[in-house]
């Protein structure tokens, strides 16, 4: 005998479909309008780094200039030649360091995790500290020691972190102590270095989005291409690990090698920015926060926090360039906002028992 469900059974079910569809759908209109809004953001900052200074320009000058549609010698000089790269510095290191951060955070599942406390930007400094002082190298040369070494701390951690898999509180902890050893060997680097070369350390060890050379944007911007994208379609497996290892292996997740691809994404991004203008801090800590803010209930999206990101740096670009009395590197404001925020973070992560 067979059987037919009931009126009374089916609408429950069509309603609780129904309800899902449009809560999906609400979700989706707002990652949109905030990815949307986050953009046109981006764009406005980018192009305003480019009209204030002792020149000022109109953003149609600007424009026009960047995309070649006018051929301004005098405007040109100075938009192409002298504001355009420090501009292209600040979006592409905040692009990356958003997205890296928020993977991290997602990915180890706390959200005090971010490159600037579990090694990667310390085993970066020490690499690069240990060339311009022992070797008296620069440009390009510093940006590849850096970025080795913020590759080589994330390997080594990766080991030392692995007993039959990569537990996030586990990573942390490592990552924690071996930033605590890196800074320490730093700093004994910079205690042996003739005073040219430690001023020339110390001031790599600010961070500046000014001291990027032509081709490291043109390394960060392709890697960018690439590994930007990569971070954004992998954010659905990204979403499956946050449940958990049990959960992610009963839904057919292989854990070990998402984990791994998504540990190395993140940590690229974050080596290409730190080798590119140095250790600036908090950026990759608050961006992800701020876009699940905005996003509510769509939480998690990487492309709105490389966004936040972005924006953040140039803001924070802007500020140390133009409206302090004296121009300082992007680093220190970066710092001097980012710290309070940790606080605050520290005190409501506690308060609420989610920091791991």
């Amino acid at each position: 005998m067979t059987t037919t469900a009931t009126p009374a059974t089916a609408t429950p079910r069509t309603g609780t479909a129904a309800a899902l569809r449009a809560t999906r759908r609400r979700r989706a209109a707002r990652a949109l309008a905030v990815t949307t809004g986050l953009t046109a953001a981006v764009i406005g900052l980018f192009v305003l780094t480019m009209m204030v200074g002792s020149f000022r320009l109109t953003a149609q000058e600007v424009v026009t200039s960047v995309l070649h549609l006018a051929d301004v010698p005098s405007v040109d000089f100075v938009v192409r030649g002298l504001r355009l790269p420090t501009a292209l510095s600040a979006l592409t290191v905040g692009l990356a360091l958003g997205a890296s951060g928020t993977v991290f955070q997602q990915l180890l599942r706390n959200p005090l995790t971010s490159p600037d406390f579990v090694g990667i930007t310390s085993g970066a400094s020490l690499a690069a500290v240990t060339g311009i002082v022992l070797f008296q190298v620069g440009g390009l040369l510093v940006c590849a020691l850096a970025l080795g070494g913020a590759v080589g701390a994330a390997l080594l951690m990766y080991v030392l972190a692995w007993r039959d898999g990569v537990s996030g509180y586990r990573f942390i902890l490592i990552g924690i102590g071996t930033a605590v050893f890196f800074e320490g060997v730093t700093g004994f680097m910079l205690t042996k270095a003739e005073l040219f070369e430690a001023r020339q350390a110390m001031h790599w060890l600010t961070g500046s989005v000014g001291q990027a050379s032509d081709d490291e944007l043109k390394l960060l911007s392709g890697a960018l291409v690439v590994l930007l994208p990569l971070a954004v379609l992998l954010s659905r497996r990204l979403r499956v690990l946050e449940l958990g290892d049990d959960s992610a292996r009963a839904l057919g997740a292989r854990v070990e090698i998402t984990r791994a691809v998504l540990l190395g994404t993140a940590v690229l991004l974050a080596a290409l920015a730190v080798a590119v203008a140095g250790p600036i801090v908090f950026v990759a800590l608050v961006a992800g926060p701020i876009a699940n803010r905005l996003l509510g209930p769509a939480t998690g999206g990487i492309a709105a926090a490389a966004l936040v990101g972005a924006a953040l740096l140039l803001t924070a670009d802007l500020v140390a360039v133009h409206l302090l009395p004296t121009p300082l590197p992007t680093g220190v404001v970066t710092g001097a906002v980012g710290a309070p925020y940790l606080l605050w973070l520290l005190a409501t992560t506690n308060r609420q028992g989610a920091g791991g």
